[in-house]
């Protein structure tokens, strides 16, 4: 497959389901009780650990709230959270 970094194979069973193969849970983080995402793009199929999709949004959020913020170090952080700790028992 053109373009293809890994590939791994899955057999499904009568009732639908698949075993993960174990280089694929390893890779994607995946414990007993992880859920994944099947999320269509194209004529393809991704298979993405939910929790760490979930943490890539929150973590795109930060980010732009980061830059409206100003916040470039630690110690702005550090500064923002005594300055909000401040305004709250004013």
């Amino acid at each position: 497959m053109k373009g293809c970094d890994f590939m791994e194979l899955a057999k499904v069973t009568t009732k639908g389901q698949i075993t993960i193969p174990k280089s694929i849970r390893k890779l994607l983080d995946l414990k007993e009780g992880s859920k994944i995402l099947f999320i269509k793009k194209g004529d393809d199929i991704v298979i993405q650990n939910s929790a760490m999709l979930a943490l890539e949004k929150i973590q795109d959020s930060f980010s732009n709230e980061a830059q409206r913020l100003n916040i470039k170090t630690e110690q702005d952080v550090v500064n923002l959270i005594k300055d909000f700790r401040k305004s709250k028992k004013e």
